[in-house]
Parts: C-alpha cells; structure tokens; sequence
C-alpha cells in the first residue's frame, strides 16, 4: 500500500498510478453524486434507510398476510426483518474492512469478492433491476395515490386517467432529480421518513377504528390448491419487496465521514438500528392488524379498503404521495451515479451540468413512460421482488461475507450465512413464478394506456 497515511480523500484505489491521473479521478470523484460530500451525520443514515425501505410495499403487507395465513405470515415476517437485518449489518461491517479503502457502491464490494470483472457482471445488473425496478414501481404508486387522492376528495369529478396522474407525479421529478448528491436531498428524505410512519399510522389506527368485519374470514381466498400455493409464492415475493434497502445502503454510508479512530460504521450502525425500529413499527402493525380487522378479503392496497372516513383517507393518500417522491430520488441517485460514471470515465464526457441535465432528465421519462405502459402494480412487485430483491438484500451480502471473511467451517457464521442463502435463493426461485401468473391474469384484461 502507498505510504501515506490514507486521509478522506487520498484513497488508496489510486496506488500505482501516477500524480496527474490520481488527480483527474479525485476530482471526478468529487463530481459524482455518492462520493461528491462526506459529512452526514448518523441520523441522515436513518432517515435515507427509512425512506429506502419502507417502500409503498407496507400497504400490500396486509394482503400478503392474506395470502400466507396467520402462522407462516406472522414467520416470514419476523424473518425477513431479522435476515435483512443481518445482512444489512454485514453490509456496514464490509464497507471499511479494508484498510484505508472504502467500498462506496455496492458494485465496488462485489469486485473487490468476486474480481474486477465478475464483479460488475453479478452485481451490477441486479442493483440496477432493483433500483429502475423500484423507481417505475414508485412512478406507478404516486399516479394512483393521487389518482385515489383526487376521487377521495371529489367523487363527482370527472374521472381522469391513470396514466396522466403518473405523468402529474413525474413532473416533481424532473426537478428533483437535479440536486447532485445524497446529501442535498436528505431534506426530501427526512420528509418522506416521517410521511412512511404517518400513513402506516393511519392504516392500522383507521382500521382498529372500523372494528373486525362482521363477516371476516382467515382462511385462504384461492379456490384451487394451484392458486393457493401461487398466490403464497406471489406474498412471498411482497414481502421480500418490503426488505429492500440494501441497494442503497453502501452508497448511503459512504456519505459518512470516516478516520482510522472513527470508522463509519459506528454511526451508520447506530442510523440502522433507528430506521429499523421505525420499520418494524410501520410494518408489523399494518400487516397484523390490517390482516385481523378485513381477513381475506383485503385489497392489494389496505388504504382501498378503508373508505372512510374520506379526509383521512385523502390524507393518507397525500403521504404516500410525498413519501414515495423521496423514495424515487433515494434509489435514483445510485443511478445517475453509475450512468454519470460511465459517461465521465469509460466515454471521457467531461463532467458538466448539462451532461447531468440530459442524463437525469432522459432517466427520468423513460421510467414514467415504463410506468405508463405496464401499470399493474402488485404482480410487478412480487415479480421484481423475487427477481433482485432476494438477491441483493437476502444472500448477495452472505456469498460476499463468506469469500471475504472465510469464516470458520460449520461454525456460527459460516451456518448463518449459509442458512440465509438457502432461503434467500428459494424467496429468489420461487417468488417470480406467483408474481409471473398474477401479471399473466391481470395481463389478459389489460388494455394499453386505457
């Protein structure tokens, strides 16, 4: 390694090369979004976790509880919060293990385990099926929560089409996306933390109101043993949805100011154990109680099933709004980073604001166009949620624990690890195929842009 002592921003990535070029990469660096500033405070690591995880997903929990049934509910709950949770502080632990290197991206993780090239070739693509994933799925929750807003409010209105809410919804983005770093949007994020508790407050607290229907029912709602076990798979691919903050979560602590005294993973932990007390609060009541008040027969969305009373409703659905802005930008920012990297690095752009401004802009329209085309909500999540979710949040960081740490064989990390992964690779295989049938079925009543 070089011998100066590594400083903030002297990293040692650069050893070997000579003074000019460790200069040109300091300073495109310092352009890029997620490495530009590092001086979050722990608490800015809450916020963002929060606002990355608990996504519009804790509106389906309830429905998904409807799917699993009260016992293998309430346990793939409990246990996709303590996976997650590990995984998670895997992921913090990783993050400086090296001495004098951080590993600011999920992807510079993954090189570093699985070699320069592999590395990009497993984790890049499931980060950005995740992250553009979650970004068109969020285009498409803004449009109906306003859409939902604006018939709550005024039923007698004329009807106006999904299609020109999510374009509404966009319109926010094609602003926001301009603030360059992580840092410059945590005023967004703190905002969309407290909506996330807000209306899961709402959902659970108006639903203990409506009382338990009289005709509630906890049995499961399929009429075939088929669509049973489909519809199971699909629910597990929701909840897998609901546990996926891990693709910003690198990108996250590298805005955390880090010395060899003071590593950052001190406050990053600290911001992680926060943000998920606040998920469990969110996400354990919704689902149970949502669940115990409308049994079987709850929506796909519980603040469909709850009507009344309207303002709160509305309300409600005004949160969700704001709250899924922040999330859209969250999970964005990785993005521009990797685009604007590529652009900077590999095609020699020199880095400018309008560079930025065609960039984000051209992102931005192409997942509300997405967004416009393939509305259906819940079978997109499911089947995302299989797809890269388990991955990335589930067993990606165990395989990376496992190369790295090489922990001792059939001892407690070394079964942990391995035990996630296998159930992280079922979540992964099976999931896809309830949410594949669910868009097939909702598929063959679809009419485009209707």
């Amino acid at each position: 390694m070089g011998t100066q002592a590594p400083s903030d921003h002297q990293n040692n990535n650069y050893v070997g090369k000579n003074d000019e070029e460790i200069r040109r990469q300091k300073q495109l660096e310092e352009w890029l979004p997620i490495t530009s500033s590092r001086n979050a405070k722990w608490w800015y690591s809450a916020f963002h976790n929060v606002t990355a995880m608990v996504g519009a997903g804790v509106l389906s929990l309830p429905y998904a509880m409807s799917e699993l049934g009260w016992g293998p509910g309430v346990a793939v709950l409990v246990l996709s919060w303590t996976v997650t949770l590990y995984t998670l502080w895997q992921m913090v632990e990783m993050h400086e293990m090296v001495p004098g290197k951080r590993f600011d991206r999920y992807h510079e993780l993954g090189q570093y385990a699985f070699g320069e090239k592999l590395g990009l070739y497993i984790v890049v693509p499931q980060q950005l099926i995740v992250e553009v994933g979650v970004n068109i799925v969020y285009m498409v929750t803004g449009g109906a929560s306003l859409q939902k807003f604006h018939d709550t409010v005024c039923p007698s209105c004329k009807n106006i089409k999904l299609t020109y809410f999510i374009m509404i919804f966009s319109s926010v983005h094609f602003v926001l996306s301009h603030l360059p770093n992580f840092n410059s949007i945590s005023g967004v994020s703190l905002a969309a933390a407290v909506m996330s508790l807000s209306y899961s407050t709402i959902a659970w607290g108006a639903s203990v109101d409506k009382g338990v229907q009289k005709d509630v029912e906890y049995g499961y709602k399929a009429k075939t043993a088929a669509g049973t076990v489909f519809n199971f798979f699909g629910a597990l691919g929701e909840v897998a949805f609901a546990y996926a903050g891990h693709n910003v979560v690198l990108e996250i602590q590298a805005t955390i100011p880090s010395t060899p005294e003071k590593p950052s993973k001190g406050p990053m932990w600290k911001g992680v154990i926060v943000a998920y007390i606040i998920v469990a609060l969110c996400y354990f009541p919704v689902a149970l109680i949502g669940y115990w008040i409308f049994g079987n027969k709850v929506e796909g969305n519980i603040l469909l099933s709850l009507e009344k009373p309207a303002w709160l409703i509305a309300m409600a659905n005004m949160f969700v709004v704001i709250h899924v802005i922040g999330s859209y930008q969250i999970f964005a920012m990785p993005v521009f980073d990797m685009i604007e990297s590529v652009f900077i690095k590999k095609l020699k752009f020199p880095p400018s604001a309008t560079l930025r401004f065609i960039i984000r802009n051209a992102y931005v329209a192409l997942t509300m166009f997405v967004a416009i085309t393939f509305p259906f909500f819940n079978g997109l999540l499911s089947f995302f949620g299989g797809f890269a979710f388990a991955p990335t949040s589930y067993y990606l960081p165990c395989i990376i624990w496992l190369v790295v740490k090489k922990p001792r064989k059939y001892g407690l990390s070394w079964w942990t690890n391995w035990i996630c992964i296998v159930l992280g690779v079922l979540l992964m295989i099976l999931s896809p195929i309830g949410g594949l049938r669910q868009i097939v079925l909702t598929a063959k009543t679809y009419k485009f842009y209707s």
